[in-house]
């Protein structure tokens, strides 16, 4: 993730101990409101971005009451066989909750369609594990609204994609919009912290201002922008991913419109996920803005690592089968099974040839990547989309948009890479 808040507007966001190792006792949210940050315990605070434990993403059922066009892993309306059990499910729990793991999100399918799902939110934080909730949010009734917040639930990512009939469409429902955003709302009144999560795709980049105005509008705290990734059923529709220039374009938007929300005093927190070249193009155009701002933030990202210390290592998935990935795009490749094995030793175990290249990318890394001047700060982005479209995982990730002369891929770099057989054909 790519706080453009913290990182352009100079924001305190919650978050920022476990993504840049900075601790602040308090965190600015919605509208002036501020959310006590207690210290992470000193297992829990990372001295640098390669200890971290992974967030786990946990699709915990495949089971979704809507047919969303891009949804990654081609959930449906009936929950697989071999979900996991209630009780096999606690003794995952228990085994990331040892393993000291900061996060659990609870993903789908559609999360809220599986029975037991507050049973085991509560038992995960009878573990000392903070939960996370990831949903389309149609199913947040008053109810469930009260039933998260009496369950401690730390945070709730709802998912739009756009305003009124642009989300409905991506979503495959009519009405999907009207009945999220009433979730949304639900949530905002029982007091529990809710945030958006939006796909970047040539269905609603022109919505980018609407969007923005909307979250004005319902006091929206958090928003993550995804640049999308043609995982899952999210392939079908790879021609709808944006053109480099078009991404570049909807980060300038997003970054003007997040300085106009410091400007007013909103406390918005804006963020991008999935390309971490986006804190590379936020540095570079600081360079020109405020070399002082600039440098603080090149050692925020460096601290970071970007996508180095993502997938692998400070993220992993956990499918609705009991597969283990890692991260939540990579499902055609397994690296282990939790019932056959636990989560930790699964992820410890680099004996795996892919995982242990993840936890030491930069000695696989090709191409442009290898030779970027930026790859402290960016990490070489997100390797399952190199992987998806060049069927190398070490291969550039193809949406960097950054131009060659602004990677520092001169002439020479050129005809080295030419020598060694790492040109890569990048997209327009």
């Amino acid at each position: 993730m790519i706080n453009i808040s913290k990182l352009y507007c100079d924001q305190v966001t919650p978050g920022d101990w476990l993504r840049y190792g900075v601790w602040q006792p308090q965190a600015q949210l919605g509208d002036g409101a501020c959310e006590s940050s207690p210290k992470p315990s000193a297992l829990r605070l990372p001295r640098k971005a390669s200890e971290r434990r992974p967030i786990v993403v946990w699709n915990i059922t495949r089971a979704c009451n809507l047919k969303c066009v891009h949804c990654y892993n081609d959930s449906g309306t009936c929950k697989a066989d071999d979900e996991l059990s209630t009780k096999e499910a606690k003794v995952v729990l228990d085994d990331l909750a040892e393993f000291g793991v900061p996060s659990v999100l609870f993903s789908g399918g559609e999360p809220l369609m599986r029975p037991d799902l507050f049973e085991l939110i509560g038992y995960a934080g009878e573990q000392g594990v903070r939960t996370v909730i990831s949903t389309n949010g149609t199913l947040i009734t008053t109810d469930v609204a009260k039933k998260i917040r009496q369950h401690g639930v730390s945070y709730v990512g709802i998912s739009l994609d756009g305003v009124g009939e642009v989300n409905d469409k991506f979503r495959g429902v009519s009405g999907a919009f009207d009945r999220a955003v009433q979730g949304i709302k639900n949530c905002q009144d029982a007091g529990v912290r809710i945030g958006l999560r939006l796909t970047l795709t040539k269905r609603n980049i022109q919505d980018l201002e609407s969007l923005f105005d909307f979250f004005e509008a319902e006091n929206i705290e958090r928003v993550c922008f995804y640049h999308f990734v043609p995982s899952g059923r999210g392939a079908t529709i790879a021609d709808e991913d944006l053109s480099l220039p078009q991404s570049r374009d909807a980060i300038e938007t997003i970054l003007a419109r997040t300085k106009l929300f410091k400007q007013a005093g909103r406390k918005t927190d804006i963020l991008t996920v999935d390309n971490h070249v986006d804190g590379v193009y936020v540095y570079l155009k600081l360079l020109k803005e405020d070399p002082a701002r600039a440098d603080k933030v090149w050692k925020l990202q460096t601290w970071n690592g970007g996508g180095m210390y993502s997938s692998g290592v400070g993220i992993g998935c956990i499918d609705f089968h009991g597969k283990v990935h890692p991260d939540q795009f990579w499902w055609h490749y397994d690296l282990g099974d939790v019932r056959k094995k636990p989560f930790s030793q699964i992820w410890m175990d680099t004996s795996d040839p892919l995982l242990r290249g993840l936890k030491e990318r930069c000695k696989y890394l090709k191409g442009r990547c290898r030779v970027c001047k930026f790859l402290d700060a960016c990490g070489g982005s997100l390797r399952v989309r190199a992987d998806l479209y060049f069927g190398d995982p070490w291969a550039p990730d193809p949406a960097c948009y950054l131009t060659d002369a602004e990677i520092g891929l001169d002439t020479e770099r050129q005809a080295e890479l030419i020598r060694v057989g790492e040109v890569f054909q990048m997209p327009d």
